[in-house]
This record gives structure tokens, C-alpha cells and sequence, in this order.
């Protein structure tokens, strides 16, 4: 009887000593600190420099062309000149467009589509079998950036990792999970296990 009293004993300041260990290597891991980012919704995209765009004029085919998003966020379109384009869906650019062109005299009630046709570059560094930049695809999630970098190493923390993301002229950073989108432009890095 006395020996199963002092099992429970001992046992009960095992575990006593053990939740402050526990708590310790829990406020330790990898990105404990961060909040989640903000979810991101990729029927949302907006443009952003170095993203390339292919702009249709229907039925003017000297208006048809391919841009790419300068550093300031810009396109040089002919006759329009330059235009804003970083910050804009495909049909804001392409209403822009529009009523430059009628502006310029040029078109009285053009007809124009802007599709995207190269995405800005994800990064992914740390834990992964091939560290460095990839080129984004629609429905991206922090799963597949993975896979496009070869996979998770065998000391990769698998359930989230850290992201830098640019929203509105500042850098943003949080974590992500599996399921979470990717943005393009995204530097992801997978943390390391520690134990």
C-alpha cells in the first residue's frame, strides 16, 4: 500500500517538473512569436513589379502587345505612355487602358484584356531539398511552393513555415500553414527542428 502511494507521489512531481520544460520548449520553437498571416485570396491578385502581362486590343492588332511591371510599378504602353499597374487587377489595368486610348483619340470604344503571363518569383529557403526562387502558379499554397523545392528535408518542421510578404509598400511577416495560399513574390523559409 505505502509503495503505490509513494509511485503516485513521485510521479506527480515528475509531471510538475516536467510543465515548466514543456511550457519552455513550446515558447522555443520555431516561430512562436509570429501571428498567422492574413489570408490571401488568389481570385484577388494585383499586379506587381516584374510581373508580365499581355495586353489584347481585339480588333487593333498594333495595340496587342507584352509588358513586364518596371521597378515603378509602371508599363510603357504606346501612345498611353506610361501607366500605373502595379496595385491593379487585370480589369482595373485594362479599364486604364481603355480610357487612355480614348483619351489619346486613338480608339473610340476599345475592347481591351489584360491576362497575366508570368507571375513574380516565391522564394524558398531553409529546410527544403532545393533552396531558391520559383516561378509562382495560381492556387499556389505553402504545401506546393514545397514540392516545387524539392520537398521537405528529414529535420524540416513541417506544420508551418515562416513568410515575408509584401502588402502595400511594407513587408509583412507571420507564418503559414500547409493549406495557407502562397502570393507571389513570397519568401517562405521552412523552419528547422530542433529535437
Amino acid at each position: 500500500m505505502m509503495t503505490g502511494t509513494i509511485e503516485k507521489t513521485k510521479k506527480k512531481r515528475f509531471s510538475y517538473c516536467l510543465w515548466p520544460a514543456i511550457i519552455l520548449l513550446t515558447g522555443c520553437s520555431p516561430g512562436s512569436g509570429l501571428h498567422r498571416m492574413q489570408s490571401y485570396d488568389p481570385h484577388e491578385y494585383r499586379l506587381g513589379v516584374d510581373d508580365e502581362v499581355r495586353v489584347m486590343t481585339f480588333g487593333q492588332d498594333q495595340f496587342t502587345s507584352d509588358f513586364r511591371v518596371d521597378s515603378a510599378g509602371k508599363i510603357a504602353f504606346p501612345i498611353a505612355g506610361e501607366l500605373q499597374a502595379s496595385g491593379l487587377t487585370t480589369a482595373e489595368l485594362a479599364e486604364e487602358l481603355s480610357q487612355s486610348l480614348q483619351k489619346a483619340q486613338m480608339l473610340r470604344s476599345p475592347h481591351i484584356v489584360v491576362e497575366v503571363t508570368a507571375y513574380r518569383l516565391v522564394s524558398v529557403l531553409g529546410e527544403v531539398a532545393k533552396p531558391g526562387q520559383y516561378p509562382y502558379q495560381p492556387g499556389m499554397t505553402m504545401l506546393t511552393a514545397v514540392a516545387a523545392a524539392g520537398g521537405f528535408t528529414y529535420r524540416a518542421v513541417e506544420n508551418k513555415a515562416y513568410v515575408a510578404r509584401q502588402e502595400n509598400d511594407e513587408t509583412a511577416t507571420g507564418f503559414l500553414r500547409p493549406q495557407d495560399y502562397v502570393k507571389p513574390g513570397d519568401v517562405i523559409k521552412v523552419y528547422e527542428r530542433h529535437f
